[in-house]
């Protein structure tokens, strides 16, 4: 039946789809949050998660995380599932999860160096499908999938916008081939843009107008976040800092450039400085060692900190970001990386009138870009907004459905 616009049904539609739209962003909020991100009246709000509880669209349960007893609100699993892929250089995580964000399985294995998406995705659809088995699930289950890839991409094509950075993958729209054989909706970015989309919605750049996410680890890349949303540029290739040339008569780097930030603070050349020494082979070994006191791979790695710095001051330049997130797996060497970065840093950038910006380590740890393949799929796919005007459904013999507790701050 459709709503007569302007009537109090559309009213109550249209508010419906403004919470919904702010559980979708945020995975999970308070009433409180609710009304100051949909500027409802929390009695409004409060009426509109009961019906949306007696609907099974929502469940609630009681939290103290903002320091006294409010009502958390998310969106039911029974809306649907979502998955997230993430190829890294050397490994494929995936996870599925609820519309809410909350991750219900997730899994990771090893890649081969020189990975090609054909026999990768027939891998990852294998994968998928016994993971979705462990909670009674199927591929018919899935709203979306969300595809992270350590190379730029341009949403125009959905092909890598720099031939030659992945070797095995050239040539091919990614979203639309997985699509294909999954049958299933796929959305594909590059892990430096979805690890800052993670970082920005439930991590350290939460809240801010303007901000930067490194990821440091095999590659190096990054993603620039305005206002809450991913800048990716013309061609999916903003934040490809691991690319910025630090020494033109450097190394000579993958993209065929020489002196690359990659060539100097990337994995493979950290762990080249080792090539002779059987225990350091990759770059957690060099933080195993490092940590142990070594005093080889402690060098090593602030070596890297002052290239990145370096590097860094010119984003600041350019981007003037309000803080800067530091993520990877380089990221686990903590101060031992950051402080010699902010050291480079403060004598490249330009100060504004309030300082230089902050430089903080990753809340999301190694999974960032995961999460930030679940959001980006969540936040691409429509959800039944009118599923909250429909009557409970009836109880099956395994129980009534989760409803959650009573809605109210």
């Amino acid at each position: 039946m459709k709503v007569p616009p302007g009537s109090q049904s559309s009213l109550r539609e249209a508010n419906r789809a403004r919470v919904i739209e702010s559980l979708t962003r945020h995975g999970r909020l308070t009433q409180v949050e609710l009304a100051q991100l949909t500027g409802l009246s929390p009695a409004t709000v409060s009426n509109i998660v009961k019906e949306m509880v007696a609907a099974h669209v929502v469940v609630t349960s009681t939290t103290i995380r903002t320091g006294r007893r409010a009502i958390e609100v998310k969106l039911a699993r029974r809306i649907g599932l979502v998955a997230g892929l993430h190829f890294s250089s050397r490994h494929l995580r995936i996870a599925i999860a609820d519309v809410g964000h909350t991750i219900v399985a997730e899994n990771r294995v090893p890649l081969a160096l020189d990975h090609r998406h054909d026999s990768e995705f027939d891998r990852a659809a294998l994968l998928l499908g016994d993971m979705l088995e462990t909670i009674d699930a199927s591929v018919t289950d899935l709203l979306s999938i969300g595809l992270a890839v350590p190379a730029p991409l341009d949403s125009r094509t959905g092909r890598l916008s720099s031939p030659g950075l992945l070797r095995g993958w050239d040539g091919i729209s990614l979203a639309e081939t997985l699509s294909r054989r999954l049958e299933v909706p796929v959305f594909a970015d590059s892990e430096g843009h979805l690890g800052a989309l993670a970082e920005a919605r439930f991590g350290a750049a939460r809240d801010t107008r303007g901000a930067a996410y490194l990821r440091l680890g095999h590659t190096i890349s990054a993603g620039l976040v305005i206002d809450g949303q991913v800048f990716s540029g013309v061609t999916g290739k903003a934040g490809q800092i691991g690319h910025l040339t630090i020494d033109e008569n450097g190394p000579l780097c993958r993209c065929g450039s020489r002196g690359c930030l990659e060539t100097l603070a990337g994995g493979p050349a950290l762990v080249d400085l080792f090539r002779d020494d059987p225990g350091m082979q990759r770059v957690h070994d060099i933080l195993v060692h490092a940590e142990r006191g070594d005093a080889a791979a402690r060098r090593a790695i602030a070596d890297a900190g002052r290239h990145i710095g370096v590097a860094v001051a010119s984003l600041s330049n350019l981007f003037d970001p309000e803080v800067i997130v530091v993520g990877g797996e380089l990221a686990e060497a903590g101060e031992l990386l950051l402080a010699p970065l902010r050291h480079a840093m403060d004598r490249s950038a330009l100060r504004s009138s309030t300082g230089l910006p902050d430089v903080v380590a990753g809340e999301l740890g190694e999974r960032a870009e995961l999460i930030g393949t679940i959001a980006f799929a969540v936040e691409n796919t429509p959800l039944p907004v009118a599923a909250a005007a429909q009557p409970a459904p009836a109880t099956t013999a395994a129980g009534p459905s989760d409803a959650g507790a009573s809605a109210t701050d």
